[in-house]
């Protein structure tokens, strides 16, 4: 952890400190892949990283405080999803690329990050604003730069001008969101894993480029 950390009083944590901070946090995600979010206790993050309750609110002012952190720092590292589309081409062969690259990329983000993502969605739903804030940092790290390709095929011609780039680039990042969300059910409907990935590219390459990809 770099840069200064305070606790709830406002002091700066020491070196100690930061490392039993982020410990508190480890152990805290690992618990929610396990047990829904609100089974989550502070006694039982503390016993977990070996340190007392008391500890626990010298740095956070309760669990969601905690929960709201992780989610906090995963947004931060859903900056790196713009890179797997902008700049990036959607011609020929490079488009067909760049939709695998933005699927491959999409779904071990949210594979890595899918407990605190759960409680993100819960948040989000049940209309609490910091969690919709945070979802909508960590999709629109896609959505803004999907629009802006929508926009620029649609500028040299190659989309029809009627499109709403906006809306298809929502569209296709709502739909990879719940495909994300959802990868382990497809098993219900007959779907193998291995089926979902060049299936889900072959419709964001279609949903962007309004063309089969040239393979």
């Amino acid at each position: 952890m770099t840069g200064q950390v305070r606790t709830v009083d406002g002091r700066v944590a020491g070196r100690r400190g930061q490392a039993t901070r982020q410990k508190l946090l480890d152990c805290l995600s690992e618990m929610l892949s396990s047990s829904p979010y609100r089974d989550v206790k502070v006694i039982d993050v503390a016993r977990r990283a070996g340190t007392s309750p008391a500890t626990f609110y010298q740095y956070f002012p309760d669990v969601e405080g905690a929960v709201l952190e992780l989610a906090e720092e995963m947004a931060a590292e859903s900056g790196g999803l713009t890179d797997l589309v902008a700049g990036r081409s959607w011609a020929g062969r490079g488009g067909w690329q760049t939709a695998q690259e933005l699927v491959d990329g999409f779904l071990e983000f949210w594979r890595k990050h899918d407990a605190i993502l759960r409680v993100v969605d819960l948040g989000a739903a049940e209309g609490d604003k910091r969690f919709y804030k945070i979802r909508m940092k960590v999709l629109n790290a896609v959505n803004t730069s999907l629009a802006d390709s929508v926009a620029e095929l649609q500028a040299k011609g190659r989309i029809d001008k009627d499109v709403n780039p906006g809306a298809v680039a929502g569209s296709l990042v709502a739909m990879l969101a719940a495909v994300a969300s959802h990868r382990q059910g497809f098993s219900s409907w007959g779907v193998k894993q291995a089926e979902i990935k060049p299936n889900l590219a072959l419709l964001v390459h279609l949903g962007v480029t309004g063309r089969k990809p040239t393979r």
